[in-house]
């Protein structure tokens, strides 16, 4: 069968590169998003992209950015069922805090070339090294986990010194959870078995913040 290559014909030219750099990460991750590549799945000249973004880097970067806004978007989900039937607000703000967990490993397993391309951010001072930040913005779903902590320690399920940070603690364990998950020794497990270990996962690095699982 013949490939079929996308034809770009009107509109936000930028948007649709990114796009395009979405459609190929989610199966080719990272190293299919070239600027070549791109333009082609976008079917526009190679030349084009530059009149949008400076280089490679900047075009990787902008739909790295994309890729965090989609992960952003699973969580917001996850965290709407997570709370949906939550009482009080102390119920409410560790089911946010549990939706935030299970929202990042949801989109992890479901989208992993996704996933690797949402944590592959850029120090704008070397343009290489990974970091949290993209030109010193905080990356949505970070921030996702901050206010989680945030509306914890203000309900009274985490105190002061219990915040103090646990976001660290809390995206390593998910993290790494995602990572083995989707790349290392647990890939290819069963969708229930995962699930069923992503949330024990999540349940007990928020029991570990809180001192003890028993705690009400």
């Amino acid at each position: 069968m013949p490939q079929v290559t996308r034809t770009y014909h009107h509109g936000d030219l930028r948007a649709a590169l990114i796009d395009a750099g979405l459609q190929l990460a989610r199966t080719g991750g990272v190293d299919s998003v070239g600027v070549r590549d791109v333009t082609r799945e976008a079917g526009v000249s190679p030349a084009s992209a530059y009149r949008h973004f400076d280089d490679h880097r900047a075009l990787v970067v902008a739909v790295a950015l994309a890729a965090q806004d989609h992960l952003a978007e699973a969580i917001v989900t996850r965290i709407g069922t997570e709370t949906a039937d939550a009482k009080g607000e102390r119920a409410a703000a560790l089911a946010r805090l549990r939706g935030v967990g299970l929202g990042y490993i949801d989109f992890a397993l479901a989208e992993p070339g996704l996933f690797e391309l949402a944590l592959l951010t850029f120090d704008p001072a070397s343009g290489a090294s990974p970091t949290v930040l993209v030109d010193a913005e905080v990356p949505a779903p970070f921030l996702l986990l901050l206010q989680a902590l945030d509306a914890c320690e203000a309900s009274g399920a985490l105190s002061a010194a219990e915040r103090v940070n646990a976001e660290w603690p809390c995206w390593s364990a998910v993290h790494g959870f995602a990572d083995i998950a989707t790349r290392g020794p647990l890939k290819g497990q069963a969708p229930e078995v995962l699930e069923a270990l992503g949330e024990h996962v999540v349940d007990s690095i928020i029991a570990g913040l809180r001192g003890s699982a028993s705690r009400p």
